[in-house]
C-alpha cells in the first residue's frame, strides 16, 4: 500500500529556487543514486566477491581454489587503477553526483514527515528506512574512500591500502582479533545499509519517474528490485567472509609472484 504520508515536500511554497525546481531536482537526485553512483556498486562489490567466487570457477584447473581467488581479485584490482583518466572518471562520474546526490538528500530528509507510530505500514517503515541508510551510506562511503585513496585510518579504525597487495592488506585489517571482528561486522551492515538504499532507491524511482503508477506494476518492479538487491546482499556478505577468512601468508605469496611476473614482463629485452 503507497500512502502519502511520508512524501517528501518543498521547504516553502514560494519563490525560492528550490521550490521552483523542486521536482526538477528530485529526478535529478533519483537519477544521480542510480547513475554512475548505483551502477558503481555492481563491479565494486563483484570486484571485492571476487575473493570468494573465482574460488569456484575453473573447477578443472591446477591451482588451488584460494591461490585462484586472490589472483582474480589482484587482477581486478590491477584492471582498475591501469583505467586511464581513473581521477577523472572518480571526479565526474562518482564524488560531485555523490554530493550532489547527498546534499539533496539531507535537504529532502529534512522535509520528511514521519508517521510510523499512526501508519505502520510497511512503505511507511522503508521511508523511514531509506531516510536512515542514506545518512549510514554516505558517512560510510565518505570514511572508506578516505582511508583508501588520503590514507586517512582514522585511528587504526580503517584499513590502509596497498594496490599491489590488496587482498593480503585488506585481509590482515580484517584479521586483528576482536577488534578485526567488529571491523567486518560494520563494514557487513553498512554495506548491507548501501544495498538497501540503492535496491529500494530504484523501487521509488519508478514511481518519481512515473514508470510504475499502478499497484501491479509497483509489485513486479519490487519484485525486480528485491532481486538486485538480494544479488547484492550475497556480493557483500561474500566479501567480507572471504576476507576475514582469508590465508594471509598465502595471500602475500601470491601477490609477490604476480608482482615479480608483472616486473619480469615489463623490463626490456
Amino acid at each position: 500500500m503507497t500512502t502519502l504520508a511520508n512524501h517528501d515536500q518543498p521547504a516553502a511554497t514560494g519563490g525560492s529556487m528550490l521550490s521552483k525546481h523542486y521536482f526538477a531536482l528530485r529526478r535529478l537526485h533519483s537519477l544521480t543514486g542510480i547513475v554512475p553512483i548505483g551502477v558503481f556498486l555492481f563491479p565494486h562489490l563483484f570486484t571485492n566477491s571476487s575473493i570468494m567466487w573465482a574460488r569456484w570457477t575453473s573447477p578443472t584447473s591446477t591451482v588451488a581454489p584460494v591461490v585462484r581467488g586472490i589472483e582474480t581479485f589482484q587482477e581486478e584490482v590491477n584492471f582498475i587503477h591501469s583505467t586511464p583518466f581513473l581521477f577523472l572518471i572518480e571526479l565526474f562520474g562518482i564524488w560531485l553526483p555523490l554530493l550532489f546526490h547527498a546534499a539533496f538528500g539531507f535537504y529532502f530528509a529534512a522535509q520528511a514527515k514521519y508517521n510510523t507510530q499512526r501508519y505502520a505500514y510497511q512503505d511507511n517503515w522503508r521511508y523511514v528506512w531509506q531516510r536512515i541508510t542514506g545518512y549510514a551510506a554516505f558517512v560510510f562511503i565518505f570514511m572508506h574512500v578516505s582511508s583508501l585513496r588520503w590514507g586517512w585510518t582514522y585511528g587504526g579504525a580503517f584499513p590502509t591500502f596497498d594496490a599491489h597487495h590488496a587482498a593480503s592488506t585488506t585481509a590482515s585489517h580484517f584479521q586483528q582479533g576482536t577488534f578485526g571482528l567488529a571491523l567486518a561486522a560494520f563494514y557487513l551492515v553498512a554495506t548491507l545499509a548501501i544495498v538497501f538504499h540503492f535496491a529500494n532507491g530504484l523501487w521509488t524511482a519508478g514511481i518519481t519517474w512515473g514508470l510504475t503508477l499502478s499497484a501491479p506494476a509497483m509489485k513486479r518492479w519490487g519484485h525486480v528490485c528485491a532481486g538486485i538487491g538480494a544479488t547484492l546482499a550475497v556480493a557483500a556478505v561474500l566479501s567480507v567472509y572471504g576476507f576475514s577468512t582469508l590465508d594471509i601468508a598465502t595471500a602475500r605469496e601470491t601477490e609477490a609472484k604476480m608482482l615479480g611476473a608483472e616486473g619480469a614482463a615489463e623490463a626490456p629485452r
